[in-house]
């Protein structure tokens, strides 16, 4: 497990400039362990994140069957169907919801029981959304509760290809059925009414899985059918969710250009950035011959917008934009973003009182997140502020009080959950 302290001072910058150094996208690390994992063959995984989530997942892979061997951010994985049993010990995902999520659908199809467990914030999280289509598909699914907390006890077994229409945008319960349906008898068809993030569908295709895909402007919906997947050499693009930090630092110092590069681009990862070029950002972009994306950002005045969750679909971006939006002139709404209640905190009032300590003024609005920006990150109060051990709103308030007026920030432990480097680069780029 890394380790970072549970409370840091961050010293405010006048200005920021450099190259930022991400880790690898967390969303493709838990995808390609899982994938290596089912497929036959040795798999490569090249920039694998190296935060405690994702490293969660390895162990678990491991514990499944597969042989798994880790050296630095590059793993090798023999993996197989027939490889995979139940755990004799439960399968601990720590703080990570993706990592229970798909291991939810991923464990479904192996005959045997199965015990997920997490810590105290992952344990309070609800599972419903994953439990009930994955019933519906054959397995017994149980937890605590009507919201299936963990622990989460899975008889796995054989399953039924169904088609599912998801009632609230969530690529981690797309993910599960998918994962699922790798196991099923006959097809299976996710129908989401918003588009979120493809990497399962994308990755599952690459492996030799059968996939089809069809969008509309009502609906996107995805089929996988089960059967064989072959190794894959994984290369493992950084991650745009922590990019967003730095992109708004870039857009909030007093002066400076700050990079990131090698960043995974669909659409549905990267609507932050036209947030941010919409509030009148200086963002540059740069689409490399791979299809990955480099962005540079630098010094800006903002003025609020209108923002839509169905721009960010995770809404994992939600909290530094709202640091943005503090230092912006004029109003931004977060419409209809109540899924952030239910996040590793209650990131909607963490949000709220994170933006009040900076001197903005923020207020909730039914399931709006309404902002009054003071125009400038040179407003910004020096703060204190207990992120709760929530990863993101700790580094969102690291940021704040680097652009603005300093900051002591507790409960920051929990960036190793996903960005042990976070300082390091902080301190590359000052």
């Amino acid at each position: 497990m890394s380790t970072l302290p549970d409370q840091v001072t961050i010293e405010p910058l006048a200005a920021l400039a450099g190259l930022a150094d991400l880790p690898g996208d967390k969303s493709v690390s838990h995808r390609a362990l899982l994938l290596s994992a089912y497929s036959e063959g040795t798999s490569t995984i090249t920039g694998l994140s190296s935060g405690d989530d994702v490293m969660a997942t390895a162990t678990i892979v491991g514990q499944l069957g597969a042989d798994l061997h880790v050296d630095g951010t590059t793993v090798t994985v023999v993996g197989g169907r027939s490889r995979l049993r139940p755990s004799p010990t439960a399968l601990d995902c720590g703080n990570s919801g993706t990592g229970i999520r798909l291991l939810m659908g991923f464990v479904a199809g192996i005959p045997g029981h199965h015990v997920l467990v997490g810590d105290v914030s992952l344990s309070s999280r609800p599972m419903d959304r994953v439990a009930t289509p994955l019933r519906l598909m054959g397995a017994s699914v149980d937890g605590i509760g009507d919201r299936v907390c963990a622990p989460i006890s899975i008889d796995g077994g054989p399953l039924r290809g169904i088609e599912y229409h998801v009632p609230v945008a969530s690529a981690q319960v797309k993910s599960a059925i998918l994962l699922a349906a790798l196991w099923a008898e006959g097809p299976t068809t996710v129908v989401e009414g918003v588009a979120t993030r493809p990497n399962t569908e994308e990755m599952i295709a690459q492996a030799g899985g059968s996939v089809e895909v069809e969008h509309s402007d009502e609906r996107s919906a995805i089929t996988v059918r089960p059967g064989r997947l072959d190794a894959v050499d994984w290369q493992v693009p950084s991650d745009p969710s922590q990019a967003a930090f730095f992109v708004v630092a870039g857009l909030l110092a007093g002066a400076g250009e700050l990079s990131c590069r090698n960043l995974y681009g669909d659409a549905t990862r990267v609507g932050f950035l036209t947030v941010l070029e919409r509030m009148g950002g200086a963002v540059s972009r740069r689409h490399e011959p791979t299809g990955l994306l480099d962005v540079s950002s630098s010094s800006s005045s903002l003025h609020g917008t209108l923002v839509q969750a169905s721009e960010i679909p995770s809404l994992d971006e939600v909290p530094i934009l709202a640091v943005a939006a503090a230092a912006a002139s004029g109003t931004t709404r977060f419409v209809d973003v109540a899924e952030l209640r239910i996040k590793e905190s209650d990131r909607f009032a963490r949000t709220i009182d994170l933006v009040c300590r900076l001197g903005a003024a923020a207020s909730a609005e039914g399931d709006d997140l309404v902002i009054h920006g003071l125009g400038t990150a040179s407003r910004f109060n020096s703060f204190s502020f207990d992120a709760e051990h929530d990863h993101r709103m700790a580094m969102s308030a690291a940021i704040a009080g680097l652009v603005g007026a300093g900051a002591t920030i507790s409960g920051f432990a929990t960036v190793a959950s996903s960005f042990p480097s976070f300082l390091d680069v902080v301190a590359a780029i000052s």
